[in-house]
C-alpha cells in the first residue's frame, strides 16, 4: 500500500511538473494543505520554527510555557499605560485591575479625565469634563484611611434619570489585599448620577458606591448588583483623593 501510494503521488508530481512547469521539490518547512487541480500549483503554508513553538505554547502545560518566556514577556506588556501621573496607582494596581478589564480596552492608553488634586472636589467638574468621553472609566479612591478602591465602569459618567452600564461594570478594593466584585446578575443597577449624588449598585440598604456633590463625603454598602463587601473600611468615609482614567482612542 506504502508502495502504491509512492508511486501514485510521483505520478501526480511528475504530471504536474509537465503541465505547469512549476512544481518543485518542497523545503521541509513547506506543508501542502490541498491541489485544486492537475494544471495549478498547490496551495502551500509556510510553517516556521518561531511560529511552530508560538502554537505550542498557546495549549501547552506550564513547562512548555518556561521554555517561550519571551512570549509571557508579551503578555506583560498588555497593561494599562497612563499617559498621566496618578497619585493613587501604582504597577500593582494596574496588574490586578488589567486582569478584569474587557478585551476592548487592550492596547489603548489610558489619559486622566479627572482628578481632586487638579481640578478641585465637584461633581459638577467631573461630570463637565466628562462630557466629551464616550469610553469606559475607572474611577479610583483614597480615604482619609489610605485605602484605595472604585470602579470600573462601561460607560462615561453622566447625569441621567435612570440606571445606565452594562455587566462589564466591576467594583474593586485594595483594602489592604485586592478583591474585585462582578456583576451578580440580580438587577441593573450599575451606575447612576445627578447633580447631587454619583451612586454605584443598589437595590439593598444602601449603594454599593456613593459620592457627594463635593465628592468629600462618601459611603458603602453591600449590594444586589455586585454582592460586594463595603469597599472601604467603615461604611462612611472622607475621601482624600480621587481620580477618574478613561481609554483614549
Amino acid at each position: 500500500m506504502a508502495v502504491w501510494l509512492a508511486d501514485m503521488w510521483y505520478s501526480r508530481e511528475q504530471r504536474l511538473t509537465e503541465k505547469s512547469g512549476a512544481m518543485k521539490r518542497l523545503a521541509e518547512n513547506i506543508k501542502v494543505l490541498y491541489i485544486a487541480s492537475d494544471c495549478m500549483e498547490p496551495y502551500v503554508e509556510i510553517i516556521t520554527v518561531k511560529e511552530s513553538k508560538r502554537c505550542q505554547s498557546l495549549c501547552s502545560s506550564d513547562a512548555s510555557e518556561a521554555e517561550e518566556p519571551e512570549y509571557q514577556l508579551e503578555v506583560d506588556d498588555d497593561l494599562p499605560v497612563l499617559t498621566d501621573q496618578s497619585h493613587l496607582l501604582d504597577d500593582y494596581h494596574l496588574e490586578k485591575l488589567a486582569a478584569h478589564m474587557p478585551a476592548r480596552t487592550y492596547g489603548y492608553q489610558w489619559q486622566l479625565v479627572y482628578s481632586t488634586a487638579i481640578h478641585g472636589s465637584s461633581l459638577k467638574t467631573l461630570y463637565r469634563n466628562m462630557a466629551e468621553v464616550d469610553s469606559p472609566v475607572l474611577l479610583v479612591v483614597k480615604d482619609m484611611h489610605k485605602k484605595v478602591f472604585g470602579a470600573f465602569s462601561s460607560d462615561p459618567f453622566r447625569v441621567s434619570k435612570y440606571c445606565y452600564g452594562t455587566g462589564e461594570t466591576f467594583l474593586f478594593s485594595f483594602n489592604p489585599d485586592f478583591q474585585v466584585y462582578k456583576w451578580s446578575g440580580v438587577n441593573s443597577y450599575f451606575v447612576s448620577g445627578n447633580w447631587d449624588s454619583l451612586q454605584l449598585g443598589g437595590g439593598g440598604s444602601g449603594f454599593a458606591l456613593w459620592l457627594d456633590a463635593d465628592l468629600y463625603r462618601g459611603s458603602s454598602f453591600s449590594s444586589p448588583t455586585f454582592h460586594n463587601a463595603p469597599l472601604s473600611t467603615n461604611e462612611d468615609f472622607i475621601v482624600q483623593d480621587l481620580e477618574v482614567w478613561t481609554v483614549q482612542n
